[in-house]
């Protein structure tokens, strides 16, 4: 089929009060992206000249998202009319008044379903020459959905909802997938002829396949043996069912990938994270977002990593990062946190309880325990010497702090931005940097060491360090 007759129509109009939530139900996120982010990806995906989600239900913040990632969508908005077949005949209003062909019909909180799941219903609806056609799934446990009713040759016959079913149709476990495929034509004929002449007061979108059925045309059920395909979310417990299926099969896929997992189920990975072969990941590390690790890197155990760029031969573990980036060869861990704007240099080091923020810290240098380094630029080959504060704000304004190459910095230090401290460049233990140190300076603050005699006999008199004082004493 040529892509300009072929239209796509995302139902996700739904408040999912099932949810729970103040967040409509499409925007709740799954591996990286909201539900909504997944159906229309696949549908665009498709190649459609025409994809239109519907919504309703806190239609701003989906709109928003819907512009800023699929800005070639054509948004629909349902009105108070409710039900499926409604949202559809929202939709097909922003059709082109000529459009002819196949519409497909997808909803928003059907996450796993994919291209190819779809091409092949399309496939089989135009080579049969079908007036429409519903993806369906087999399941051990039917209740609540509708049933595909065949007759005693199985050919489609009907969908008959769960609440309407008598006992021998209850006893079908083939259900319907909520995916369809209709012809444009009669698409736009019967949803002008629904009603909401039912229980719940909608306008089903089912009911347009009576319709076809009622004018003599053809109708299929096609069936997806993957019936995680079709499985739709409308609570939490229903969203972590998904979610953790997805995950296995990113995992998956990852391993085939040439990528070392060393226990998947402790291990979540967004869509949207990129790994390198020979990758080993160690158990309970989560990587999300934009997230890319290179070859041979090694992650983890315990290590969040979101929107982070990590170097071939790199290792972070017993971390939290969040928009950095780890050069080549270079080791974060543990107990780290790189906060955003975090730029560790090739073969560089942030070590034990060291925290770092709009920090550049060149190739080679290191900064190997208990150290708050912000708004910082470190040079190559610089050692920063433990429990070290980069004390950047005065109260009201941040301010910058430059370390040259090849320096060595003492234990305890203070610098008070905003300082530079040159190339080659020494600073004593217990030193507090309040102005700029030139190339080759020794910095340290003079103050004489004063031991006060017998201050514990005379102040603490009595006490096990007194006792151990005297005994010393008479030796």
């Amino acid at each position: 089929m040529s892509e300009k007759h072929l239209g796509v129509i995302v139902l996700a109009a739904g408040e999912g009060t099932r949810m729970k939530s103040s967040t409509p139900k499409v925007m709740h996120e799954l591996a990286g992206l909201p539900l909504l982010g997944h159906a229309l990806s696949t549908a665009h995906s498709l190649g459609a000249a025409h994809v239109v989600p519907v919504v309703r239900f806190e239609r701003d913040q989906i709109a928003s998202y819907i512009q800023d990632f699929y800005p070639t969508s054509v948004i629909a908005d349902q009105d108070e009319v409710p039900g499926t077949g409604r949202a559809a005949e929202c939709a097909l209003a922003k059709f082109p008044a000529d459009f002819e062909g196949a519409i497909v019909v997808t909803s928003g909180d059907v996450p796993l379903l994919e291209v190819a799941t779809i091409e092949a219903l399309l496939e089989a609806h135009l080579d049969g020459g079908y007036a429409a056609s519903v993806l369906s799934t087999y399941t051990e446990d039917p209740t609540g959905y509708g049933r595909i009713v065949r007759d005693e040759v199985g050919t489609f016959a009907r969908i008959v909802e769960h609440k309407d079913a008598n006992e021998a149709e209850l006893e079908i476990d083939e259900v319907n997938g909520g995916v369809y495929v209709f012809d444009s034509t009669l698409l736009r004929t019967a949803l002008s002829k629904l009603d909401q002449a039912n229980a719940q007061g909608e306008k089903y979108l089912t009911d347009v396949i009576g319709i076809a059925l009622e004018q003599g045309l053809t109708v299929q059920a096609l069936s997806v043996e993957d019936q995680w395909q079709v499985a739709g979310i409308n609570d939490r417990v229903q969203l972590a069912e998904v979610s953790a299926e997805l995950n296995a099969r990113i995992c998956e896929a990852w391993m085939r990938a040439g990528v070392t997992i060393v226990d998947p189920p402790s291990t979540w990975i967004d869509v949207t994270v990129q790994l390198a072969r020979d990758v080993t990941i160690w158990p309970s590390t989560i990587l999300k977002g934009l997230t890319s690790v290179g070859e041979g890197a090694t992650v983890g155990p315990e290590v969040m990593a979101i929107d982070v760029e990590i170097g071939a031969g790199a290792s972070i573990i017993k971390s939290h990062a969040v928009g950095s980036k780890i050069g080549e060869k270079a080791s974060v861990g543990p107990f780290a946190y790189l906060r955003l704007g975090t730029d560790l240099g090739v073969d560089g080091k942030i070590g034990a309880f060291v925290e770092t923020k709009n920090a550049k810290i060149g190739a080679g240098s290191k900064v190997p325990h208990l150290s708050y380094v912000g708004d910082a630029e470190i040079g190559v080959a610089t050692n920063i010497g433990a429990g070290t504060i980069f004390a950047n704000y005065d109260g009201i304004n941040k301010h910058h702090t430059v370390i040259g190459s090849h320096v060595r910095t003492g234990s305890h230090n203070v610098f008070v931005a905003p300082i530079t401290i040159g190339d080659g460049a020494y600073t004593a233990a217990g030193t507090a940097i309040r102005k700029d140190v030139e190339p080759g300076e020794l910095a340290m603050n003079v103050a004489p060491q004063r031991n006060l005699a017998d201050w514990v006999l005379e102040h603490r008199p009595g006490s096990e360090a007194a006792k151990a004082a005297e005994a010393s004493k008479s030796k």
